[in-house]
């Protein structure tokens, strides 16, 4: 066992250090981009607030808070800094799917004697595996996209079996851990339209060697949950015994709601602080439509937060059906949960670009305005999977409820 940095700490608590962080985030916006990522000052104080350690299970030195509280401090870190919201968040979920589907033993490992444990990840495979007949793997390639890699202590990617003669294919999906000395960050996160302090370096792996228990048959996408996990056995937590996919979209919409409150809060500043030409005793903001504009933005970014946090918590409940054995952790659960947070995604970003960005004035779509900060980062974030993930989800949910057949449309061309 690992001792609990702050064993008394609260879901509440840790919810509201990341409000009152948000003032600072907000400062360090352009040097978070400059940076790629966000200064190391922001790391250390994420550090001693616990909010690496949020889902990591008790036993290795985490709180093993639920996906509410998960989600509520990213939407607050995101309201403060978008780039800096995404790499948390991708820097601080993979340790969910590490805990829930490794073997004791390499969770041991991996975990090591502190708990020191942040892990970037990517879901597309990546080379083969290739055993060295010594109980290690080797893996050589590069894995691009890998968000919040400069603080990261593992990486958490997928590669495929290698084939066990050279004229057949490579085999299954393999999901691997590897530690931070096995792996280069590579300088490579420059000229993207948004999030562009979110850190998200590619990694390389030159013939690096990880044994072979840090490895195992599965996709991230698609992990062996049902019933209960290796995880939620070992932590005795139904939240180690999730599927993958619908987590994830949760991630981006509690992202995307954050940057949409955050475009809110902007805009409220702009037309409080912006006089009329022809009455400059006045401000846009006693016009009212300037006020419906941002009354009816805040109704939709807040519906959206609160199909967020009900998701998050028909997820929490779907994990204990599954493993008290009253319902399984099935894909079709899997794709309705994913598809309510894709929505509640759509419906923040309708309001940021639809309204709110519209609205503000061109002065304010200029290098180094917020406003448009926001917009790009959020038109990143939805072109993400959003867009592309939406309508087979959609397809899916559809034929699962007519009890059709719904594996064979894929989720990603």
């Amino acid at each position: 066992m690992i001792a609990v940095p702050e064993p008394e700490l609260t879901e509440r608590e840790v919810i509201e250090r990341a409000v009152a962080m948000r003032p600072a985030l907000l400062e360090r916006q352009p040097e978070t981009e400059r940076l790629t990522i966000y200064p190391k000052d922001t790391h250390e104080e994420f550090l001693r607030a616990g909010f690496y350690r949020m889902l990591q299970p008790r036993r290795y030195g985490g709180y093993a808070f639920g996906l509410p509280t998960f989600y509520r401090v990213v939407t607050e870190v995101a309201r403060g800094c978008p780039s800096t919201g995404w790499a948390l968040s991708l820097t601080a979920a993979h340790v969910l799917q590490v805990a829930s589907v490794f073997e004791e033993r390499t969770q041991d490992e991996l975990f090591g004697d502190e708990g020191d444990f942040r892990a970037a990840s990517t879901a597309t495979p990546v080379g083969v595996a290739r055993p060295d007949g010594d109980g290690h793997v080797v893996l050589d390639g590069t894995w691009s996209y890998s968000s919040g890699s400069p603080y990261s202590t593992h990486y958490v990617g997928q590669t495929l079996r290698a084939p066990e003669k050279p004229e057949d294919p490579p085999g299954p999906l393999v999901l691997f851990v590897a530690p931070r000395s096995a792996w280069t960050l590579l300088d490579d996160w420059q000229g993207v339209l948004g999030l562009r302090g979110s850190g998200s370096h590619s990694i390389r792996l030159d013939e690096a060697r990880i044994p072979a228990h840090f490895t195992r048959e599965a996709s991230l996408l698609d992990l062996p949950v049902e019933g209960g996990s290796v995880g939620s056995k070992l932590h005795g937590h139904p939240m180690y015994a999730g599927r993958a996919a619908s987590f994830f979209h949760g991630e981006l919409a509690a992202l995307m709601i954050g940057t949409a409150y955050a475009a809110a809060d902007e805009y409220a500043r702009i037309i409080a602080e912006r006089p009329l030409v022809l009455d400059p005793g006045r401000t846009r903001a006693d016009l009212h439509d300037y006020q419906r504009h941002l009354g009816e933005a805040l109704a939709a970014i807040r519906t959206a937060d609160a199909a967020l946090r009900a998701t998050a918590d028909d997820w929490m409940e779907a994990c204990c059906d599954n493993v008290s054995g009253r319902a399984p952790f099935t894909t079709a659960v899997d794709n309705r949960l994913a598809l309510v947070f894709v929505t509640a995604g759509r419906l923040a970003w309708d309001a940021l670009q639809g309204i709110l960005f519209r609205t503000a004035g061109s002065r304010h779509a200029r290098d180094g305005a917020r406003m448009q900060r926001y917009f790009r980062d959020a038109a990143t974030i939805w072109s993400h999977l959003g867009p592309t993930m939406a309508e087979p989800l959609a397809r899916r949910v559809g034929r699962d409820r007519l009890g059709l057949p719904s594996d064979d449309i894929p989720l990603i061309s």
